[in-house]
């Protein structure tokens, strides 16, 4: 349902499946508990096995948003479809979360290329 790997600072969040108000309300837990168990301070999701996301998974985002936040980090989105992308302009997400079109681009972004 959801992988996780690390580089540098960064924790990479790899959903699969749909992120529906179940499925967001699993992840949550399995998220957190990876983040602080690790050192990292920024988060990337990569939302490149995602076929839908609802409301739902945007309150997820806002909450990880937060968390990397009080540690001094950051969140940022990548491979999103053309819909997920509408529903993260029209959520106003768009103005306080980073998004790159590829995981390379955004591993840059935050100091975590190899």
């Amino acid at each position: 349902m959801v992988r996780f790997e690390t580089r540098k600072k960064i924790l990479l969040v790899t959903p699969g499946g749909e992120i529906d108000a179940h499925n967001a309300e699993r992840m949550r837990p399995a998220i957190d508990a990876a983040f602080e168990k690790s050192p990292c301070t920024h988060m990337i999701f990569d939302f490149g096995q995602v076929g839908f996301m609802e409301s739902s998974g945007i309150g997820m985002l806002i909450g990880r948003y937060k968390q990397a936040e009080k540690r001094g980090g950051a969140l940022a989105l990548v491979n999103m479809s053309d819909a997920m992308a509408r529903l993260f302009t029209l959520s106003g997400l768009a103005k306080i979360i980073r998004h790159f079109p590829s995981r390379e681009e955004a591993l840059a972004a935050f100091g975590g290329v190899s």
